[in-house]
């Protein structure tokens, strides 16, 4: 495939260039001359330069530009490299100096050999001779430089053992017929039934001007569809007349949900994509685009192969074969990812689940919906955590004896702070009570009567201490959240809740609830082992009365629904974060663990936590067994 565009041979290529060209030393020698010939060439500037034929007759700069204009056709525009490669060879008022030149091509692949330069000494000075073979022994007049390109083999993306994600898996293609397309606006009134039973959305707007514009026997692509969609309209897509269906297979996920933001996707390389990495990219190329496709789509592209060819004869001048991709290895456990993204399936609104490997950091699922989502809020969302965030309070205030899981602290249903008056959801209230109940219940005021004690600084200590504004390293765009300091009374009352000016992403607070489980932040990884330190570890005299209160939230709380979840007991929080002044606009949390599995669950504008967050926890732990 021809790929590489054609420029203006000054700007770029910076063909023959530029300058008088004089004699630089008594005993006349070449070289200075060559040497400016060659600066001037990499730098496409046209002067005074002096050129002659093969004959020693003069031309004139402006012929020698439009020569190579055609000369180097689809080469004008890639970057060269041009090296005296040896002394110059003078005899009877001629020189010849060999040159190397390097060209870069699209991948990019590089092209370099040696070619000669040729002068002739008038008057002290020295010309340098046109001819084509001065770009290339081979060329001659009328010859034109082009390009074939080659796509490697893209590699692919790998799960924790190893084996690959992304797979051929069988697809059907729906087009149509439009030789026997009699009625088009039924056609797609049809199409368009069927797809809503299998929540695809197609846009079919165009549909009956493509079929008009068609050429006869060639058929119209309608959508391609995975194996197992397509079988549930099979009899609806056969009863449409003109209808047909090619079967084949395509590299694609288990499922158009798994992992659909994190992975990312690879499609035709775009204008901007081409703009961007004019030196990479080309027309017809397959570039990785969001997720993981792209942060690491040049080690999975590999490198094109690219021939250099003279046309019009094609003869070959250069190959380079193509080299295939590497591929990349990732922390995700199908299985687990496969959970996550079922236990969000039936949510309409945006939503995430982060799921981490406790005993070593591993991410191992990251969920977004509605459908795989197409922005990856489970690392990016920046958010209120609400309640959840009393984990972190609850280590702080611990850590610095300000309280015991057995103190009584008072659960009032109202409580004013700073000016701000405080409530508990539905305005509940538990009178004087352990503060192991408060957690467990999820008490507002609770917390923000004890919010003074924590100081100016402590809450953002103890999420420090859980990992939160670390350093991830990922590869990939992700938020460890920012804890609130300072501020006046109002303000860290609402902190050490979860509101005020603290946001998180759910994986910033499913790396935070793995540190408690384990007793030490580790940080999370994905594609490698995390090149960030460690955290210290936490006081067992703080991290063990914080794990049973958050098994009572479970036992006794506000997520007794998971009580009899099968397995090994189910640890957490819930959180319901206000995020504007509507009391009735809330996010849905939750976070909490199984086994060796932490996980955070997030639903925007969700709701009661106890009612959406914990039946997605729930759906995703029965869906792990």
């Amino acid at each position: 495939m021809n790929v590489l565009k054609g420029r203006a041979v000054l700007a770029a290529l910076g063909v023959l260039a530029a300058v008088a060209l004089t004699a630089c030393s008594a005993d006349n020698d070449p070289e200075p001359a060559v040497d400016a010939f060659l600066k001037n060439w990499r730098q496409g500037q046209l002067g005074k330069t002096s050129f002659v034929d093969p004959d020693g007759k003069s031309v004139p700069a402006a012929d020698v530009t439009a020569q190579l204009t055609k000369l180097t056709g689809e080469l004008a525009a890639a970057p060269t490299k041009l090296e005296r490669a040896g002394d110059a060879k003078v005899k009877d008022g001629r020189a010849v100096s060999p040159v190397q030149v390097t060209w870069t091509l699209p991948g990019p692949v590089t092209w370099t050999y040696r070619t000669d330069v040729r002068l002739r000494e008038r008057d002290d000075t020295w010309d340098v001779t046109w001819e084509p073979a001065l770009v290339h022994k081979k060329l001659k007049a009328g010859d034109t430089l082009g390009t074939k390109r080659e796509e490697a083999p893209r590699s692919g993306i790998l799960d924790h053992t190893g084996a690959p994600i992304v797979s051929p898996r069988p697809v059907v293609s729906v087009l149509l017929d439009p030789a026997k397309v009699t009625d088009p606006a039924a056609a797609v009134k049809q199409l368009g039934a069927a797809f809503a039973t299998i929540d695809t959305e197609v846009d079919l707007a165009d549909l009956p001007g493509r079929l008009a514009k068609a050429k006869p026997g060639i058929a119209v692509d309608v959508v391609v569809l995975r194996q197992e969609a397509y079988d549930k309209i099979a009899s609806r897509i056969t009863a449409i007349t003109g209808a047909t269906v090619v079967k084949s297979t395509r590299d694609l996920a288990p499922t158009r949900q798994f992992a659909r933001a994190l992975l990312g996707s690879v499609s035709d390389a775009t204008e901007e994509d081409i703009k961007e990495k004019p030196g990479l990219y080309a027309v017809g190329d397959h570039v990785g685009h969001g997720g993981l496709q792209s942060a690491f789509d040049q080690r999975l592209r590999g490198v094109p192969g690219v021939t250099v060819v003279v046309n019009p004869a094609g003869t070959a001048l250069f190959t380079s074969a193509p080299k295939p991709g590497v591929a990349v290895r990732t922390t995700l456990d199908q299985r687990v990812q496969t959970a996550a993204d079922a236990a969000l399936a039936d949510l309409p609104q945006q939503s995430a689940l982060v799921a981490i490997r406790i005993s070593d950091g591993s991410v191992i699922a990251a969920a977004n919906g509605p459908d795989g989502g197409s922005f990856n809020a489970a690392f990016e969302a920046k958010v209120p955590p609400g309640s959840t965030f009393k984990m972190v309070s609850t280590l702080g205030l611990l850590d610095q004896g300000a309280v015991t899981a057995d103190a009584t602290v008072a659960c009032p249903s109202h409580l004013a702070a700073g000016g701000r008056e405080f409530k508990n959801f539905d305005d509940f209230e538990l009178g004087d009570v352990p503060f192991r109940t408060d957690f467990a219940k999820s008490c507002n005021t609770a917390f923000v009567a004890l919010a003074p004690k924590l100081g100016p600084d402590g809450l953002a200590d103890a999420g420090r201490l859980l990992g939160l504004e670390s350093k991830y390293g990922l590869g990939l765009p992700a938020f460890s959240g920012k804890v609130s300091t300072g501020g006046d009374a109002a303000e860290r009352a609402a902190a050490a809740f979860g509101q005020g000016r603290t946001v998180v992403s759910p994986l910033a607070m499913a790396s935070a609830t793995a540190a408690v489980a384990s007793g030490r932040w580790t940080p999370p990884s994905l594609t490698g082992k995390s090149a960030v330190a460690p955290g210290p570890q936490l006081k067992t005299t703080t991290v063990e009365p914080l794990r049973a209160m958050m098994r009572q939230v479970v036992t006794d709380g506000t997520a007794t629904s998971l009580r009899d979840v099968p397995g090994s007991p189910v640890y957490g929080k819930t959180g319901t974060a206000e995020f504007d002044n509507d009391p009735e606009h809330a996010h849905a949390w939750w976070v909490g663990w199984q086994g060796d599995v932490a996980f955070a669950v997030f639903v925007e504008n969700g709701g009661h936590s106890s009612s959406v967050s914990v039946p997605v926890a729930e759906k995703f732990l029965r869906g792990l067994k």
